[in-house]
């Protein structure tokens, strides 16, 4: 049995996101169903980051286990012809049977895009539409605020209740006007449910002015948090898992990879 590691894409608009759900289509197993079509396997198929419902990917990352005897780089070509328009294999390839898509990536980039001119139609399945002009340098001070280790708890949503740890360490957070759009980049460790989509809403509220960039820092501090209101989560419309990097030696980070969005 061989280990087979798929780059993925795909447009979430229409899925209920990454995780298998009973009688929703996910991506998950629209990808579990193109595999047991090809090689008639019925495989677990493991993704780097369970993204919600209506979220993008440009670099998903998952992994399962194989019988079959096609060559690793072959199955992106063979699986694009059996899946829909909105979900491609970028790359396959073959890797160690330790190789593991969410406990081995070192980091996860996420991208969220805010669109700050007239709504567009052509970009409404990929930005949050929000239409006016934002104060970016007070969304940058913010992100300053942010980046690095810290408790995200008033940035998540319910947690599941084996999920103990909300600290979470951001090595990069940045924010960007792009033409008529604001771009949220971070890169973390992991991220906590709705965290990526409630730091965006905190950063949106900083730029429209509805909120003093002082309040993000209180919101990371574990009493200060209780006296003050927690961010919007934005809709996942605007959100994309932009790539999952590993090392050269993939290792188990599961200590650090608890749970992403």
């Amino acid at each position: 049995m061989g280990r087979i590691k798929f780059v993925v894409s795909y447009d979430g608009t229409d899925y209920s996101g990454w995780a298998p759900q009973t009688g929703r289509r996910t991506v998950q197993s629209t990808l579990r169903e193109a595999v047991r079509q090809i090689s008639g396997e019925e495989v677990e198929i493991v993704g780097a980051s369970r993204t919600d419902s209506g979220a993008h990917a440009l670099g998903q990352v998952c992994h399962f286990d194989s019988k079959s005897t096609m060559p690793p780089e072959k199955w992106a070509f063979v699986m694009n012809r059996r899946l829909p328009s909105d979900l491609a294999v970028v790359k396959s390839a073959g890797v160690s049977d330790t190789f593991h898509s969410r406990f081995a990536a070192m980091d996860r980039f996420y991208r969220y895009r805010i669109l700050t001119s007239a709504r567009d139609p052509l970009r409404a399945r990929f930005a949050h539409w929000y239409g006016r002009p934002l104060d970016l340098a007070a969304m940058q001070e913010g992100a300053r605020i942010l980046e690095g280790d810290h408790d995200f708890r008033a940035f998540t949503e319910e947690l599941e209740p084996h999920i103990q740890n909300t600290r979470r360490n951001l090595f990069s957070f940045q924010v960007r006007q792009i033409r008529d759009e604001v771009w949220v980049d971070v890169v973390g460790t992991a991220f906590l449910r709705g965290m990526m989509r409630r730091m965006a809403g905190a950063l949106l509220e900083v730029g429209r002015g509805h909120r003093h960039v002082s309040e993000v820092s209180r919101l990371l501090d574990i009493e200060e948090r209780k006296r003050i209101q927690w961010p919007v989560v934005l809709p996942a419309n605007g959100l994309c898992l932009m790539r999952v990097r590993y090392g050269r030696h993939p290792k188990d980070n599961r200590d650090l990879a608890t749970d992403a969005d």
